[in-house]
């Protein structure tokens, strides 16, 4: 490798790594709006804040993710992989799960935009898509990344999914519960 293809790799890496972070984290903090699962930590508004800035810290990282993969001669992504997913000849499943969730990231944020928009249902419609496009980069993360060879970074995933997944749990619950109390006896 010589130094422009190191710095490459590196950036491609640690930018995907630190964007799946800040997913993560978005989701995380998402969920628990609705279930107050860091009411211990924060009140709504300040985890509201920490999940716009989230949302708002995925973007560059994502960008420079994708953008550095177009000039990795290993990975040799092109435009159109950007766009069609399962099209290049590396890890073929595991770059068309990034480009999917990235695609996915992108209808969220544009639906956050024109919240005002669209009625509460379309807009929560096109936000719970953030869960897939999780699932989605976290496959992709898992299945393409050889960072997991190291065990803080393979601790530290596989934790931050059982987070997200007990979080989601949690919320599950929450909701079906809620919804039978409040129904009426036949």
């Amino acid at each position: 490798m010589t130094f422009n293809t190191d710095f490459i790799w590196i950036l491609a890496r640690s930018t995907g790594v630190g964007s799946l972070v800040a997913l993560t984290l978005s989701v995380l903090t998402g969920i628990a709006l609705r279930t107050g699962t860091f009411a211990w930590l924060s009140h709504n508004r300040g985890v509201r804040v920490v999940h716009g800035f989230l949302t708002v810290l995925w973007i560059p990282l994502g960008l420079a993710h994708v953008i550095a993969l177009l000039f990795d001669r290993y990975a040799q992504v092109g435009l159109l992989d950007l766009v069609v997913p399962f099209g290049v000849s590396y890890g073929r499943f595991a770059v068309g799960l990034g480009t999917i969730s990235a695609q996915l990231i992108v209808v969220v944020l544009v639906s956050t935009w024109m919240r005002s928009s669209l009625t509460l249902g379309q807009w929560q419609a096109f936000h719970r898509l953030s869960y897939v496009a999780f699932v989605a980069a976290f496959a992709h993360g898992i299945l393409s990344g050889t960072d997991l060879a190291n065990p803080v970074v393979a601790a530290l995933a596989w934790i931050t999914a059982a987070a997200v997944g007990f979080v989601a749990v949690r919320r599950l619950t929450r909701v079906r519960f809620a919804r039978k109390s409040t129904a009426r006896p036949a």
